[in-house]
């Protein structure tokens, strides 16, 4: 979400799994929420995966392909490419806000997550799929329309889902002091929040 920003790549090189098996490669297709933006770079939620699941002896690699300002037609243009490149066994898809943001088609946002999920998942991958909501100034139909989006792609796609990237950030009963100055991008501390949001789902799709 934002403005334009190149990618921030947090990036390490698969290691053999126990055993002689393969490493899982974890790929995250995600917008600002995901590429640090305004924040120090290792803080951001990716970077604190990377730390849980060496902490967890789970042998992965992650690549952070997420891009500030990223839609989801523009994650659709590049999913291809992602996965060819990285071959990944789960994909970590992170897009939608930036959509709601520009009151683009509910449809379109809707369309471009079910493109990116097959596309990973005739890849060999296993799909998680990381909603979001938007204020209730949207509109209550437009915003309940739009949280329920990402669930239905997951269950009409057998994907996984955490339903609300931001619980317990912008829920809270001061959520600003949880976001920087443009009340958007969440600060650094809110980020262990975010990856406790993310990672019961994700690692049930490790094991």
């Amino acid at each position: 979400m934002g403005v334009y920003a190149p990618s921030a790549f947090a990036q390490t090189q698969p290691k053999a799994a126990p055993g002689g098996g393969k490493a899982a490669v974890i790929l995250v297709v995600g917008d600002s929420l995901s590429a640090e933006y305004g924040l120090p770079r290792g803080s951001g939620w990716v970077a604190l995966l990377e730390k849980r699941l060496a902490a967890e002896k789970i042998s992965a690699s992650v690549v952070n392909a997420s891009v500030s300002g990223e839609t989801t037609s523009g994650g659709r243009s590049r999913i291809a490419g992602l996965l060819k490149q990285h071959q990944p066994s789960h994909v970590v898809i992170e897009l939608g806000g930036n959509d709601a943001l520009r009151g683009l088609p509910l449809q379109n946002t809707q369309d471009n997550l079910v493109f990116m999920t097959q596309a990973a998942q005739k890849a060999g991958a296993k799909v998680l799929i990381v909603g979001m909501q938007v204020p209730p100034n949207y509109g209550t139909d437009y915003a309940n329309r739009f949280a329920a989006l990402f669930e239905s792609v997951g269950k009409a796609h057998k994907a996984a889902v955490v339903p609300f990237f931001l619980k317990g950030v912008a829920d809270g009963a001061d959520p600003t002091r949880l976001f920087q100055a443009d009340r958007i991008h969440p600060k650094a501390e809110a980020h262990p929040q975010m990856l406790a949001n993310v990672w019961p789902e994700l690692k049930k799709l490790l094991r």
